[in-house]
């Protein structure tokens, strides 16, 4: 087995992977099969040009298309458990807690995948500008990242422990 570059690994939980992997089988499968009829349904209709059930179908089949692809991606660079985590020390799977600087405010999120859907706290994903430039830092650290804008925020790392420790 070839070991790809940790930048590109996804770590899921097996739940997230299962139901991943769910939505990748019904849609390369059933869900291609459905709207390939909504397609011939609306193509029977008659013209084209004019024919807005075919356009929408086909526009339908290019969000499932893509969104085959993306899964693939996703569960192709997937590992199942625990990404590799030490306390204090920030990295996917991790519950991190920040001070933006100039703000006496803190903000507690997970750091994850954004497939990690229905955690009770907020997901920031490890290849967001954020996420980016807290990977790897120590509580006390601080890190500056760039914002939508072109300025610069710096964050202090406040805490880092693993997600659903008490």
């Amino acid at each position: 087995m070839t070991e790809t570059r940790a930048d590109n690994v996804t770590w899921l939980t097996q739940e997230a992977y299962d139901r991943l992997k769910a939505e990748l089988d019904h849609l390369s499968g059933p869900g291609r099969i459905e709207i390939a009829q909504k397609i011939e349904a609306a193509r029977e209709e008659g013209d084209l040009r004019e024919n807005g059930g075919y356009h929408a179908a086909k526009e339908e089949q290019g969000k499932i298309e893509g969104r085959i692809l993306q899964l693939q991606g996703i569960l192709e660079n997937a590992r199942v458990g625990e990404a590799p985590r030490t306390e204090g020390v920030v990295g996917p799977g991790m519950t991190v807690t920040v001070s933006f600087e100039g703000d006496d405010e803190e903000v507690t999120f997970l750091l994850a995948s954004r497939e990690e859907v229905g955690a009770p706290i907020d997901v920031y994903s490890p290849k967001s500008p954020l996420g980016a430039a807290i990977d790897g830092k120590k509580v006390g650290d601080k890190a500056t990242y760039n914002l939508p804008n072109g300025r610069s925020m710096t964050v202090e790392i406040i805490d880092a422990t693993p997600y659903g420790a008490a």
